[in-house]
């Protein structure tokens, strides 16, 4: 029993190590954005800001501003897409290759797969060739489409994972009472697979709501750029960077992100092991 006890002892000490030290960027961020401007760099510095010198101001300035509503509503936008559009494109094509056999099935998934290895860096020149041919440049929508196709392999990958793991009985049991493809994929396969839509939906808002060198090196209109870029564009302004209004805005740009996660996080425990049902 002593044995066991001090494993746990063991196991719960580093669980609290790696959990500080996970956590401490994320409190000298909130920490430093409370602070005043020029508080950052006084010595010696202070990880936590006094009482005297706590301060809102930097939040106030942030939301004064009318272009943060603007572009938090640009990246609003864009995510709820990026999310939607790849729900139902990863959801119909994991339904085709899980569940019906053709000639090349086995070569689109390997392609599917090969596109998940690729650096994204590496692509940014044909992309912005592409961009140029859809006239999409400095276009908010034009964001969705490449984000979209970014996440399509591992989204389409998970669920194929899902759907695979439901019993083929279930779609007999439709075909035999007159039902075709399209009343099995809405009645069965779609409302099994909902933990799974929900997982991979997390991952796709986090890839859209936090992405920047794509959508700083297309978007020049500063009426239709994203949170990532509004934040950048505090670095070096007036040959000053206010890092306290980039800690306040880099702040308040994560509170969707929490809400997500506070909102969908049984997902992260029980989305991979639920979605089909034994028979």
């Amino acid at each position: 029993m002593k044995k066991k006890a001090l494993i746990q002892l063991l196991l719960y000490t580093i669980l609290i190590i790696f959990a500080i030290v996970f956590m401490t960027p994320m409190i000298y961020l909130i920490s430093t954005s409370l602070k005043p401007n020029g508080a950052l760099y006084e010595y010696p510095p202070k990880f936590f800001p006094t009482l005297k010198s706590l301060t809102i101001e930097n939040y106030r300035y942030i939301i004064n501003q009318g272009k943060f509503y603007v572009n938090f509503f640009n990246s609003s936008v864009v995510s709820v897409l990026t999310v939607g559009i790849a729900a139902v494109i990863a959801s119909t094509l994991g339904f085709c290759i899980g569940r019906f056999r053709f000639f090349g099935r086995n070569l689109l998934f390997s392609f599917i797969m090969l596109t998940m290895i690729i650096p994204g860096m590496t692509l940014i020149v044909p992309q912005y060739e592409l961009a140029v041919k859809m006239n999409v440049i400095n276009k908010l929508l034009g964001l969705v489409p490449f984000y979209v196709a970014w996440v399509i392999p591992y989204s389409t990958f998970m669920l194929k994972g899902f759907i695979e793991n439901i019993p083929k009985e279930f779609d007999e049991a439709i075909y035999m009472d007159g039902g075709g493809i399209f009343t099995v994929f809405g009645r069965i396969i779609l409302p099994l697979i909902k933990p799974g839509i929900a997982s991979i939906s997390i991952f796709n808002f986090l890839t859209a709501w936090e992405e920047f060198p794509w959508a700083n090196t297309v978007i020049n209109d500063n009426l239709k750029r994203t949170l990532p870029i509004a934040i950048s564009g505090f670095f070096g302004q007036h040959q000053f960077t206010q890092w306290g209004y980039v800690f306040a805005l880099s702040t308040l740009s994560l509170l969707p992100i929490l809400i997500v996660f506070i909102s969908f996080q049984k997902y992260f425990v029980t989305g991979i092991t639920t979605g089909g049902v034994k028979g």
